[in-house]
């Protein structure tokens, strides 16, 4: 039986461009100069003359082992995301993920580099795919939260929630003991920028613009997303504080949005369609089992997003209905009153 794996074709091209940038970036190094790596990857103080490396940085790995990593990141990751999504909004986000992280690390070695006068900080190599590892975990945190993923033929098993922690907790002890600071900042920045970009500005395509009064949904205000549900339940009182306290703050500086509670009802709601969804299985096998499967996923999604859609307008029509009788129910006190009232007698009238 003929093995066939589908694979979207936005995964594809990522996958190509890794392969083609990791050779690429290798035969720079070995075949013409040790220091002609930054045509490809990103060193703050060459960044400027050759702008482009903000995005082949993500696409060029240094050795077998990230490159493995980064092409399963890419190919499991990208073929779920790019499913889910489609390949417009997937593109979207693949871009703000890959620039915006290595933008932030440079700059961040660039102040580092003016604070210390340490040369070797500008002169320090980032690239690699940890920014994109840790957005793409921060996506399955918001899509699939309460899957188990099980690993040592069940030894084992972690909720797809509890991924970005674990991420992020590897990363910050590898950097501050072993020194990987570059795979530390990438981590973080490429966290803190896939949360932003899916909380408070995705737009949600997978839901009518009726049941929000013709405007477009944009992030996802779901208790289940909020920045604190990240975190252990130990240490998540203070974080919350400091979280409240910036987002009041940028609320206050119109760079967010302030969510209503009608967005916070609605982005429950679909937190909960989504969680019904379930994850489907990553790799299908045979054409026909690929044709049926994206038409199953396709009609999975629909009825989610129908089933999100009805409970939306449904609420509304209650809450349309609760103020509508509450004036009507006083109109009787407020006429009768005043004609009763207003009857007056003429003086030398009376017989």
């Amino acid at each position: 039986m003929q093995w066939r794996v589908n694979i979207p074709p936005l995964t594809r091209v990522l996958l190509a461009l890794l392969i083609a940038f990791s050779l690429s970036y290798q035969a720079l190094r070995y075949g013409l100069d040790y220091t002609a790596g930054h045509y490809l990857a990103l060193v703050p103080q060459w960044a400027l003359f050759t702008p482009w490396v903000y995005f082949t940085a993500t696409y060029s790995e240094q050795n077998v082992v990230t490159l493995l990593i980064a092409g399963a990141t890419i190919f499991y990751g990208g073929k779920y995301l790019e499913r889910a999504w489609g390949s417009g909004e997937f593109g979207k986000f693949i871009l703000l993920v890959t620039l915006f992280p290595n933008f932030l690390a440079s700059l961040i070695y660039v102040f580092w580099f003016a604070i210390s006068q340490n040369v070797s900080l500008a002169l320090v190599v980032i690239q690699g795919s940890v920014a994109l590892q840790g957005a793409f975990l921060v996506a399955f945190k918001q899509l699939v939260p309460e899957h188990t993923v099980t690993i040592l033929n069940g030894a084992v098993k972690i909720r797809v929630k509890h991924f970005p922690f674990v991420f992020l907790a590897a990363n910050t002890f590898s950097g501050i003991v072993l020194g990987t600071d570059t795979a530390l900042i990438l981590a973080w920045v490429g966290f803190i920028t896939s949360w932003t970009y899916l909380r408070f500005y995705k737009r949600q395509a997978d839901l009518s613009t009726a049941g929000t009064g013709g405007k477009e949904p944009r992030g996802d205000a779901s208790e289940t997303f909020a920045f604190v549900s990240f975190w252990p339940n130990a240490i998540q009182p203070p974080i919350a504080a400091i979280a409240d306290g910036l987002y009041n703050a940028l609320v206050a500086i119109r760079v967010c949005t302030p969510f209503t509670a009608e967005d916070v009802e609605l982005g429950n709601e679909q937190a909960t369609a989504r969680g019904e969804g379930g994850l489907p299985n990553l790799l299908d096998h045979g054409a026909s089992k690929a044709g049926r499967n994206k038409q199953e996923d396709a009609e999975r999604r629909r009825a989610l997003a129908l089933k999100a859609l009805d409970q939306r307008l449904h609420a509304a029509s209650t809450n349309n209905k609760q103020q509508s009788s509450t004036p009507s129910s006083a109109v009787p006190s407020a006429t009768v009153e005043p004609a009763t009232s207003m009857i007056e007698i003429p003086a030398g009238t009376q017989s």
